[in-house]
């Protein structure tokens, strides 16, 4: 049962590193820093509890805000550069942020112990939720918790104005900027929001694993949280979660006996979804079907009522 506990972890946690890149694919960005994000929110998440003896509540949410105002300070100068340009100077700055972690060195003395980050060793002793008596499921509803939280909210901000100007620049930037729509503040503000929800989900990330280390975080990673929304499609933000767990809990986990073999596949497999469902599992067609099931069973159960 504790298998399965985990496995629900790790889905949550990589469901909110997708959706981070699903807020700034909706603007026609093609991002790989969100795993530069991701470790800025483990590390500085990590820190307040560790160092601080914050809450992980308290400490994930600064985690978030730190994470997102780096992300908004990226925007800025990611906007001079489009297209394959823009991918590798996110590739860059996600690397980075990696060796800095990588030469991060930050220890004070608890006892007869020393704590904090200690560069290419890593960052241990993050057991909040061990310490305070959490058990696996009280972690994961914990977890589940922000994630729903996270997906009602981009799931609102995709039906508001906010939304479908994200929508319009993604689509066609310059006819949307000849419509008034001021396209720095909307793609600074979708990279300040995945930089926020990358920053949550790494804070979440470094509590769960109680050891991080700045491997992590590298260009793996940043290949995973592109993936999510794009096999998922970005027609709905269930896309994002549809696609997390099925590479999550059937390639990687469900899978794992193919050993390295795995690797292979996983490319296979993304090559054949990609050529049968281009615009990704849940794209518009399939969502339209399932609202009209919705719409079917509500009907029939109204009948029977009746």
């Amino acid at each position: 049962m504790d298998y399965y506990i985990g496995l629900a972890q790790i889905i949550g946690i990589h469901t909110l590193l997708g959706l981070s890149a699903y807020a700034v694919l909706l603007t026609g960005q093609v991002s790989l820093a969100q795993a530069g994000f991701f470790a800025i929110g483990a590390y500085v998440g990590g820190m307040l509890t560790v160092l601080a003896g914050w809450h992980v509540l308290s400490g994930m949410i600064v985690a978030g805000l730190v994470a997102g105002v780096v992300a908004t300070l990226v925007g800025f100068p990611a906007l001079r550069v489009k297209g394959l340009m823009l991918v590798v100077a996110t590739t860059a700055f996600g690397e980075a942020v990696r060796l800095f972690f990588f030469n991060f060195n930050y220890r004070i003395r608890r006892g007869d112990v020393l704590i904090g980050p200690s560069g290419g060793e890593g960052f241990r002793q993050i057991r909040f939720f061990q310490e305070n008596g959490w058990s696996t499921i009280e972690m994961a509803l914990f977890i589940w918790a922000i994630v729903i939280l996270v997906l009602a909210t981009l799931w609102w901000l995709d039906r508001s104005r906010a939304g479908t100007v994200w929508r319009a620049v993604g689509e066609d930037e310059l006819a949307a900027q000849s419509a008034g729509v001021s396209i720095t503040a909307v793609k600074v503000s979708a990279m300040g929001l995945g930089g926020v929800i990358a920053g949550l989900g790494g804070a979440l990330y470094a509590h769960n694993t109680t050891h991080i280390e700045h491997a992590q975080f590298g260009v793996v990673l940043a290949t995973f949280a592109i993936a999510y929304p794009i096999l998922g499609g970005l027609t709905s933000v269930l896309g994002t979660l549809a696609a997390v767990v099925f590479i999550q809990g059937f390639l990687v986990e469900g899978l794992r006996f193919l050993g390295d073999w795995r690797n292979l596949l996983f490319g296979a497999l993304i090559v054949l979804a990609m050529n049968l469902r281009p615009n990704g599992l849940l794209d518009a067609s399939a969502v339209a079907a399932l609202r009209r099931g919705l719409s079917f069973r509500r009907k029939g159960a109204a009948h029977a009522r009746a």
